[in-house]
């Protein structure tokens, strides 16, 4: 099991996004609050983002646990982007622990992260069959030996074959889920515009404010910091607080997300979508302010 987080909006450091927040995604490493499987995030870490007039994302990543790098927090405070998916990592049993097998996973303009863990993942592709439409030099060239570098190259598969990735995410979940039942499959992937994540298995959150839009694991507790950034909100440890717009709110299980700051936020419920082929009726849990 792993926590991670999406982010988009005006320009912010990566000190304010990981770092800085009170039971934000650094501290979520050591003392997670709603994390069921595991009770620490100290098998790596890693840090994407999307630099100014660059075609191509920038990542930072490490097989150490993340408050153990010296250098983070010089190299948070200094970079700043309008867009940065980060990721604390807890490895399934049978992974590889080398830097490569931590998120984000990369290709082109996409970034992408997995939390959970797919039971006997290595005879998945033999399990899926046909959908799983991998060639063996897929398999054979896989970043990293593990179930979140698996499910990339599943979903990379889909992407390159001109799906969207609210039908990538969705077919690929689809078919693990149908021969991995206990399979956890909570996804996020952004290209630095938009970001499309899956709630299948634990928990999902999501944040809009000033023009920005926060998808994480769990909830920071920063109510009134950074709000120029977008970095403001409150969490009800309760539920959700349907009367404030910048306040935290909880993405049900078995549902597809897909946020920007212009056009809000949409979720589907996965079990919905019996259709990848034609677009699924959303329902639009909140407009970005």
């Amino acid at each position: 099991m792993c926590r991670h987080l999406a982010y988009l909006g005006p320009p912010a450091s990566l000190a304010q996004l990981v770092v800085a927040p009170s039971h934000g995604l650094y501290e979520q490493s050591w003392a997670p609050r709603l994390q069921t499987h595991g009770v620490v995030n100290a098998d790596g870490f890693g840090l994407g983002w999307y630099p100014a007039g660059d075609e191509e994302p920038a990542r930072y990543r490490r097989a150490v646990p993340i408050w153990a790098d010296p250098n983070l927090p010089e190299l948070a405070r200094a970079i700043r982007s309008t867009a940065v998916l980060a990721a604390v990592r807890s490895a399934t049993p049978g992974t590889g622990q080398e830097e490569t097998a931590c998120a984000p996973f990369r290709s082109g303009r996409f970034l992408f992260s997995h939390n959970g863990a797919i039971p006997d993942w290595a005879n998945l592709p033999a399990d899926l069959g046909p959908a799983a439409d991998l060639a063996q030099a897929d398999l054979l060239t896989l970043e990293a030996r593990s179930d979140s570098a698996l499910l990339w190259a599943l979903i990379c598969s889909r992407l390159g074959r001109g799906d969207s990735p609210e039908t990538a995410l969705a077919a690929v979940v689809r078919d693990v889920a149908a021969v991995r039942p206990t399979a956890r499959l909570n996804l996020l992937l952004t290209d630095g515009t938009t970001i499309v994540a899956v709630r299948h298995g634990d928990t999902l959150w999501y944040r809009t404010a000033a023009e920005s839009v926060i998808v994480a694991s769990e909830p920071d507790d920063q109510a009134d910091r950074g709000s120029q950034h977008g970095l403001g909100g409150q969490h009800d440890r309760g539920g959700q607080d349907d009367r404030d717009p910048d306040a935290w709110h909880e993405v049900p299980d078995h549902s597809l997300l897909s946020a920007d700051p212009a056009g809000g936020v949409r979720a589907t419920s996965l079990t919905s979508m019996t259709s990848l082929t034609s677009s699924p009726s959303s329902t639009t849990l909140e407009s970005a302010v």
